[in-house]
């Protein structure tokens, strides 16, 4: 729907990475294609990690994710909403959470 819209994705950096590993991965990568790669500066990884502490979650990729959700103020589409939706809260972030 969003794509549709001509709303370009954001991706951050370790969830190319991620997906990356596995050759059954291969339609999510042809989606990373006409996708924007958000880069993981050192200060989004430090906001990252403690946002990750207060939340009691453990899933580094995750953290980022909702870190850059939070300073873009943007939704997040996820299969993992439980952890995203602690992140998200500690975070104070406004955007919402799109079920994979």
């Amino acid at each position: 729907m969003r794509l549709e819209s001509g709303i370009i994705p954001v991706v951050p950096a370790p969830v190319v990475a991620q997906v990356s590993r596995s050759p059954a991965q291969m339609q999510l990568r042809r989606l990373l294609r006409g996708c924007e790669t958000a880069n993981l500066t050192e200060r989004g990884a430090h906001a990252a990690g403690q946002r990750l502490g207060r939340a009691g979650t453990s899933d580094v990729v995750d953290a980022v994710v909702a870190q850059t959700a939070a300073e873009r103020q943007a939704d997040v589409v996820t299969g993992n909403r439980a952890d995203i939706a602690r992140l998200l809260q500690v975070a104070q972030a406004s955007g919402q959470i799109i079920d994979l």
